[in-house]
């Protein structure tokens, strides 16, 4: 497994949904740490801003218009970036779209939009992340994934299932990477709730503002997160309470977590305003007038959350179930050497 290294100075990322949110936070993480950072995503002004930002660390930038569901654009724009800043050493797939609503309300063009920008976009980028690293055998791909890959929630049932298919799909290209004994490694992060402009101009067909579901990090704590784990690529990492409590939760007892969504997942990702009809949304056009740093709830945003390998947590998990069931033998032995024993079979007397 190729590893980056802490010192992540003059490496060459790349960035996709780059303009806004968790990418945007992400580009300016990277270059913090002293690298040149590649910025893909469809809203130009968004992109130089960015460019802007990443360059005021000292470091450079080459942001690339693109729509990451363009599979072709995504290699040219690759192709772009390699030629602007020098070999690719991280890809960092971050692109993403969702539609507020019940399935039946979302349109068939709407859902094929979100599983495209979602899922095939972060496919494209792969693609494009390993025609550059495979020559020199070595690079990382971080996939930026959610709670909601291993937990669905209604009214986003679109975007659940392309961060479902997400881990499918990483975890079948990981195999093949091994199997090649390839020194390219491939990682991911799944984030909770985080206040991004989607709450602002996702598309929604629902009566109030879209609002997080649970209380929401700030963009910054996922892209300080996300460097974090390309220092230190483990298979998987969970990020924060809420996101462990989600994908342990739904292994343990998912008809539990079904009925308890049901009850409180509708009403739990309303805001207290009544959705605007008119309002501009980003599902087939970018949106330049909202705010691009964070989404509207900076008010209840948390600014840290622990980070951890999801082997570690589901190794945590293991343990509690094999201490409880170390623990229920050992009372049943107690139980037996006080006389609390199953009454015998009479013993069966001898023919004659």
């Amino acid at each position: 497994m190729y590893g980056i290294g802490q010192n992540l100075e003059n490496r060459v990322a790349v960035v996709t949904g780059a303009s806004a949110g968790v990418g945007r936070a992400t580009a300016i993480a990277l270059a913090e740490a002293g690298v040149h950072v590649g910025v893909i995503a469809r809203h130009e002004e968004g992109l130089a801003e960015v460019a802007r930002l990443v360059e005021s660390h000292g470091v450079r930038c080459a942001p690339v218009s693109c729509d990451v569901a363009d599979a072709e654009g995504m290699i040219a724009a690759a192709d772009r970036i390699s030629e602007a800043l020098g070999p690719i050493d991280i890809w960092v797939n971050c692109a993403m779209a969702t539609v507020f609503a019940r399935f039946e309300d979302i349109a068939p063009d709407e859902y094929a939009r979100v599983t495209n920008v979602c899922y095939l976009g972060m496919v494209n980028g792969t693609r494009a992340a390993l025609r550059h690293m495979r020559p020199r055998d070595r690079g990382l791909i971080l996939q930026v994934g959610s709670a909601l890959a291993y937990r669905s929630i209604p009214l986003q049932s679109p975007y659940c299932g392309a961060k479902h298919a997400i881990v499918g799909f990483t975890d079948s290209l990981r195999s093949e990477l091994l199997k090649e004994k390839s020194s390219i490694t491939i990682t991911a992060v799944h984030l909770p709730a985080v206040n991004t402009p989607q709450f602002a101009w996702g598309r929604a067909h629902v009566d109030y503002e879209p609002r997080p579901a649970g209380t929401p990090v700030a963009p910054e704590v996922a892209g300080e997160a996300i460097v974090s784990a390309i220092r230190n690529p483990r298979r998987d990492y969970w990020l924060g309470l809420q996101t462990a409590q989600a994908i342990l939760g739904g292994m343990v007892a998912p008809g539990l977590l079904d009925r308890f969504l049901a009850w409180t997942a509708y009403e739990g990702q309303f805001g207290p305003d009544r959705l605007d009809e008119d309002r501009p949304d980003n599902l087939f056009t970018p949106v330049g007038s909202v705010d691009r740093e964070r989404g509207p709830y900076a008010d209840e945003e948390k600014g840290s959350a622990v980070l951890v390998s999801g082997a570690a947590a589901r190794f945590a998990l293991a343990g509690v179930v094999v201490g409880a069931l170390v623990g229920a033998g050992f009372a049943l032995r107690a139980g037996a050497r006080n006389g609390n024993r199953l009454p015998r079979p009479p013993a069966r007397r001898a023919m004659r």
